[in-house]
């Protein structure tokens, strides 16, 4: 970018004129916003931004559609005004209709967003999407574009964590990001100085080595300008990261749920409205005979003409249909013609251990897509790939540039997934979300943010990614590295959620999770990996479909329902008995929990009439209850007893192994509890 300088004799009266207009235009959207709410017609969250005019006109002049990543926060109306959204589309996204380009009404208010110009739409945790700007700035660097990624938010929004696991990582990595922190000094009631020991919290990051630091007024529209000039001209020449710290007020309350009167003092409320940003631009627009009195009326006349009729046509637009609910929610997958039960005829040659299936079939999909990426934690070092090697050799094959270490930080992990997965729809991402899954926790936020991406987001945008979590116990590994976590991930609408214990089933179903759109989180019992009880014969190109259980061992007087782990100890269970007792369990194996196939379940229930569900978790709050809750509704009349379930203590996992085999279930209690269940 070349030298530019902005200011009152330095820009053309043209765009002296468009600013004024598009100001005015925010600013009266901004006071007509809270009137639809009065009138029951929506709009019922609103946060204003009048007093962030100057470096919300900046962020939008300065982004370029289609090429620049936009995350705007909920206070943003004027930045997306200024990069190009109309007021018809504010309106529509503020009273939730179906035609509403941020989200169709499924999102909440004043969160603007037009995906296809890359203006994105995010949540309302507050802040998080700073991790989604970084994750698409490493991808504008590793396909060479000459754009940015620009990341606006509150002061307030810096206290969160995962914002600092954003700026470090993007400081570390050299990533064309522009942080924009808008700091009007309070977030809701609580003052700044209740956040931060800074008095502007840009100085907490004074230490960061390749990290630029911007200061500008944000009130002021060519100080505003000339700082977001200046940040995007150091993003393209030094390929680092910026953060621009705008010192804003804000005017009125925090949003229409807020009523400022109760923490501020009158003398307040009347300081920051002497710095009405509008006012002053337009004062300064005078004084220098830019435009007279005439000229600005009949620019805010325009203004005022072009609210009404947005107004009249968001009105009468349609209300999103109750039918709509279910689309968008999981997109669809890919699915095998070849495969399409997920079932294999190979019974000859050579099986394959577990790990190795896993191994296989990473470097065979990024043979298939050269658009493939991993990292995660001792990824990348010399001979090592993960905690378990199982993307061993990986890096040596496809390089550092698409498999590389992460940061010991799992919100960091899976939130750049998110935002890497946005520079193009062929990306697919395949990330260890934590080197064990009870380390996963702190990615959660992340995991919820963006489970529901595609809904929110109506269709247009859903994160192409594969979290791989090592689960499980046997191990004698104790807390944080024996537990299970499936029964809460399940409960998550947008995310696929599979368990494979075969390395067949393990092969196929990482497969089918690559290539599919949206998120999958792929469970993997560590305790197999190289157990010779889980190794399969496996075809090169095997895929298997979500939501479709395998009969891993027919039966007619019992069923056993299971996954992970405990399948191979159902089957051995089955087999003693039929030895001892002469009797024929079947054993079910799920492989996907979410989606369930519930049409397998209830068939087999429906041929053998007894049912136990046993799984590695504990029995309170298992998945399991899913299973059995299923069974009784919909196939009570062909049961012949309850409804059995075999599972973990409700402890945690101990360390010691004498206290891990007491609170585990094992092929001993499988029988016992078998056996109880057949003399029902």
């Amino acid at each position: 970018m070349t030298d530019k300088k902005y200011g009152i004799n330095q820009t053309p009266k043209e765009t002296l004129e468009n600013w004024y207009y598009l100001m005015y235009l925010g600013r009266k959207l901004d006071e007509k916003a809270p009137n639809y709410l009065k009138q029951a017609l929506g709009w019922s969250y609103h946060a204003p931004y009048a007093g962030h005019d100057g470096i919300q006109l900046a962020i939008g002049q300065i982004f370029e559609k289609n090429k620049d990543y936009l995350f705007p926060y909920y206070r943003d109306m004027l930045t997306v005004l200024s990069a190009g959204m109309t007021e018809t589309e504010i309106i529509l996204n503020g009273i939730s209709k179906a035609n509403d380009p941020s989200s169709g009404g499924r999102h909440m208010s004043n969160h603007f967003a037009k995906p296809e110009w890359n203006i994105q739409n995010v949540s309302s945790c507050t802040g998080n999407h700073t991790l989604h700007a970084v994750g698409v700035a490493r991808a504008i660097k590793r396909y060479g574009e000459k754009a940015v990624a620009i990341s606006s938010q509150g002061e307030s929004s810096v206290s969160e964590g995962y914002v600092y696991e954003a700026i470090t990582g993007a400081d570390r990595e050299q990533l064309p990001v522009i942080f924009v922190i808008q700091d009007n000094g309070y977030g809701i009631s609580v003052p700044k100085k209740d956040q931060t020991a800074n008095r502007k919290v840009i100085d907490n990051f004074s230490g960061y080595k390749n990290l630029h630091l911007i200061h500008c007024n944000g009130k002021d529209v060519f100080d505003s300008m000339n700082a977001m000039y200046e940040a995007k001209a150091h993003v393209f020449e030094t390929g680092n990261p910026v953060i621009l710290h705008a010192n804003c007020v804000r005017m009125g309350s925090h949003s229409n749920s807020d009523k400022h009167e109760l923490y501020r003092d009158e003398e307040e409320r009347n300081y920051v409205k002497e710095y009405d940003p509008l006012a002053k631009f337009r004062r300064m627009l005078l004084r220098f005979r830019k435009f007279d009195e005439v000229e600005l009326a009949a620019i805010e006349k325009k203004a005022d003409e072009a609210i009404k009729k947005a107004h009249k046509f968001a009105i009468t637009s349609p209300d999103p249909s109750p039918e709509s609910v279910h689309d968008f929610v999981t997109p669809e997958p890919v699915v095998s013609e070849k495969y399409p039960e997920g079932l294999h005829q190979v019974n000859s040659g050579e099986k394959i251990k577990l790990i190795t299936a896993l191994n296989a079939t990473l470097k065979a999909e990024f043979r298939h897509n050269p658009d493939t990426f991993i990292w995660g934690q001792d990824m990348a070092n010399k001979d090592k790939g993960g905690i378990f090697n199982v993307s061993k050799g990986l890096q040596q094959e496809f390089g550092i540039d698409r498999v590389f270490n992460a940061p010991i930080a799992e919100d960091f992990i899976v939130g750049t997934a998110n935002g890497m997965s946005r520079f193009n729809d062929n990306i697919r991402i395949v990330v260890e979300g934590a080197e064990f899954a009870d380390y996963f926790w702190p990615a959660m936020e992340q995991l919820v943010e963006s489970s529901h991406e595609f809904y929110r987001s109506n269709g247009k945008f859903v994160p192409n990614v594969t979290i791989r979590l090592a689960s499980g116990g046997y191990i004698g590994g104790g807390l944080y590295h024996s537990q299970n976590i499936e029964a809460a991930l399940t409960t998550f609408p947008g995310i696929r959620v599979v368990y494979p214990a075969f390395a067949d089933d393990a092969a196929g179903l990482l497969r089918t999770s690559i290539r599919s759109r949206g998120i999958t989180l792929f469970l993997e019992p560590k305790a197999l990996y190289n157990d010779p009880k889980a190794e399969a014969y496996c075809p090169d190109d095997f895929m298997v479909p979500f939501g479709k259980a395998r009969i891993r061992r027919e039966g007619t007087d019992m069923t056993i329902v299971t996954y992970g782990n405990t399948l191979p100890m159902s089957i051995k269970a089955a087999d003693i008995l039929e030895k001892e007792e002469g009797v024929q369990i079947e054993v079910l194996d799920l492989r996907s929990l979410l989606p369930l196939d519930k049409e397998a379940i209830l068939k087999s229930v429906k041929k053998t009439n007894r049912v136990m569900v046993v799984h590695e978790d504990k029995v309170f709050g298992g998945f399991g209850g899913e299973v059995a809750a299923q069974i009784a509704s919909d196939a009570f009349e062909y049961l012949d007893a309850p409804v059995k379930r075999v599972g973990s203590e409700f402890t945690p996992v101990g360390f010691n192994r004498i206290l891990e085999n007491a609170i585990l279930p094992n092929t001993r209690k499988i029988i016992d509890a078998a056996r109880e269940l057949l003399k029902y």
